[in-house]
């Protein structure tokens, strides 16, 4: 087929999911165009060696990228991120018009900075068959969106079109399915594609040295975050635990982000000398660390957006077959329960995860083995490259055969 692939965030960005699917379509024998922006994330700068110009192309042998202008100003403020997400769908307009014709199905990955871009593309494109899948559901009053509610608004209005006029749309959480349904989405096109991770990085790995160093001082429990410190995860939360049990195991948070300094601050207020921040690492450095690891903690607040988002800290963990503790609800805390990955328990409830921390000390060595092999065996089997593929592939050609179909009989 000749598919075309819409994303905000393409590599050599950190943006994993479009980019390893369209190298995979290409392997597996289809034409595949790219349209997507400059690279300039995380920091909302151009990154160094690129230059912003209207006419940028690169091809191989069946993956042609094309490289459209947008206001890159930073990431720190609401209208630096509006300005770059409404230019970015001014310029996919104009070139997608052209580069996108002929096509046999169009994949958007949907995030919101994305969805101004796919409603102006598949207006012009017509009856271009169309899989969305959406990454991220944005309500006004998600505590991440840094917005106003009448731009929020205005996302919100543009996300329900796009539900309604895609021939197909894919959710990467089971729940998130609900929330799609609930934005004017037909039941019958709403299936579940989970994220996978970047599989030539995140593998199981042994320790070696340097990674023992950073993340153990010595033979006592580690549970280590590793990611964003944002306002999603809420963080607070476990300080507290971490701080309520002692010596008894450490915290270790590997990354940075909007929250760090009041997360640190609380650290030092409740004297948690058992809390320890370790700065943002490479990629490539993460699984000997998760290794160093007795188990990797993802979290998400309370929130009802929330509950049907997975984090990509999640599968990671699983491909790395890192034993887990999620303090999350919904599909996150489901989905390490049913494969007996690990140990959950309700979010933003410091008690009940420090009762999971003392439980996860307690458990011993090979039980944690077989808690990371259960959930890498899941992980193979629902969140793999290769499983995220083959349905995306399948849905790909099913929009296509249906549209061929329609315009048969109309």
């Amino acid at each position: 087929m000749k598919i075309g692939i819409l994303s905000y965030h393409f590599p050599p960005e950190p943006a994993f999911i479009p980019g390893s699917l369209a190298e995979e379509l290409a392997a597996r024998g289809h034409e595949v165009r790219v349209l997507t922006g400059f690279p300039d994330h995380p920091g909302g700068q151009v990154y160094p060696g690129w230059r912003q110009r209207w006419w940028h192309q690169t091809r191989s042998e069946r993956l042609t990228v094309r490289r459209v202008p947008r206001y890159a100003g930073g990431e720190g403020s609401a209208r630096a991120r509006a300005a770059g997400r409404l230019s970015f769908a001014g310029s996919a307009a104009l070139a997608g018009r052209r580069y996108l014709r002929g096509l046999d199905a169009l994949y958007v990955l949907q995030i919101p900075a994305v969805t101004f871009a796919a409603t102006g593309l598949l207006r012009l494109l017509g009856r271009m068959p169309t899989v969305l899948h959406v990454q991220d559901v944005w309500t006004e009053d998600d505590p991440a969106a840094g917005a106003s509610r009448g731009w929020a608004g205005r996302v919100d209005a543009g996300l329900r079109r796009l539900y309604r006029e895609a021939d197909a749309v894919a959710v990467s959480a089971p729940s998130m399915r609900e929330l799609v349904l609930a934005g004017g989405a037909a039941p019958d096109r709403v299936r579940t594609v989970l994220n996978w991770t970047d599989e030539r990085l995140f593998r199981p790995a042994e320790p070696g040295p340097a990674a023992r160093r950073l993340i153990r001082r010595d033979d006592r429990c580690v549970v280590m975050h590793a990611g964003t410190i944002g306002v999603r995860q809420g963080l607070e939360t476990a300080v507290r635990a971490a701080a309520a049990l002692g010596d008894r195991m450490d915290l270790v948070l590997v990354g940075s982000g909007a929250e760090e300094r009041r997360v640190r601050g609380l650290a030092a207020e409740l004297r948690a000398e058992n809390v320890r921040f370790v700065e943002r690492r490479s990629p490539a450095d993460m699984p000997q660390l998760y290794a160093a690891a007795d188990y990797q903690l993802v979290m998400l607040r309370d929130r009802p957006e929330l509950r049907g988002t997975v984090p990509g800290t999640l599968p990671a963990a699983l491909s790395c077959a890192a034993p887990v503790v999620a303090s999350a609800g919904g599909d996150t805390a489901e989905l390490v329960e049913r494969a007996r990955a690990g140990l959950s328990c309700p979010p933003e409830d410091w008690a009940a995860l420090a009762d999971r921390f003392w439980l996860a000390a307690a458990i011993p060595p090979a039980a944690r083995v077989d808690m990371g092999r259960r959930g890498r065996d899941a992980y193979l089997r629902q969140m793999s490259l290769r499983a995220g593929v083959d349905r995306i592939e399948a849905f790909l050609h099913e929009v296509a055969t249906n549209r061929r179909k329609n315009m048969k009989t109309d």
